[in-house]
Formats: structure tokens, C-alpha cells, sequence
């Protein structure tokens, strides 16, 4: 019998797509499945999305140019310009935003003390 629910699953697929980026980890933080490199949150599970810090003017462009992209508001509050988030009804097809999280692992791993 499989005890699995939907969200484990869910997240179980994201973890292995963003665990095998180098340098990443997992944790949980304010009730966030949260990803991290140098001890600094790069992306983060959120409702049916995944929310990732990225250059504003990336973010700001990555959200009028896909229609699956949206600024990110974990619980309802509002984030910086820096974040958004990516919804996909599969966890699965997360693979195809890879370039994306390696671009934010990139970004949070250069950022100092911003």
C-alpha cells in the first residue's frame, strides 16, 4: 500500500531536481520546504508552486513573459522583486525550468549580504 500523499510526492520531485544542483540543501523554515546554498534560501515550495530568487529584472521579465510566472507571496504576504514564482500542475516538469534554478543557486551563492 502506498502511504504516499500527492505533496510528498510532489516535493520528493523537486527535491531531487533541485538537491542535485551543486552546493544545494534542503530544510524546513517557517513551514516552507525551503532550498538553500551557503546557508541562503535560493527557492522554496509554496502551495502548488516553487518561488526562487532571481536578478528583479529577470524576475520582472520571467513574469510578462510566461504565463506561469508570478510574483511570489508565501501565505498571502508579499515578497521582494527578486522572487517569483514558477506553478506547473506536474512537479515533474520543474526539469524544464533547470536552467532557472541554477541561474538562482548562481545568484544567492554571489549575493553579499543583500
Amino acid at each position: 500500500m502506498n502511504t504516499d500523499t500527492p505533496e510528498s510526492t510532489r516535493k520528493a520531485q523537486i527535491d531531487a531536481l533541485l538537491l542535485k544542483l551543486p552546493g544545494a540543501s534542503a530544510r524546513k523554515i517557517n513551514n516552507l520546504d525551503a532550498y538553500f546554498v551557503n546557508d541562503r534560501m535560493f527557492a522554496c515550495i509554496s502551495g502548488r508552486g516553487v518561488g526562487l530568487r532571481l536578478p528583479a529584472a529577470t524576475a520582472t521579465e520571467l513574469q510578462f513573459s510566461r504565463d506561469n510566472v508570478m510574483p511570489f507571496q508565501p501565505g498571502g504576504m508579499a515578497s521582494s522583486r527578486e522572487w517569483i514564482q514558477i506553478d506547473r500542475a506536474e512537479a515533474a516538469d520543474y526539469e524544464k525550468d533547470l536552467e532557472l534554478f541554477q541561474a538562482s543557486l548562481d545568484y544567492v551563492k554571489a549575493a553579499r549580504g543583500r
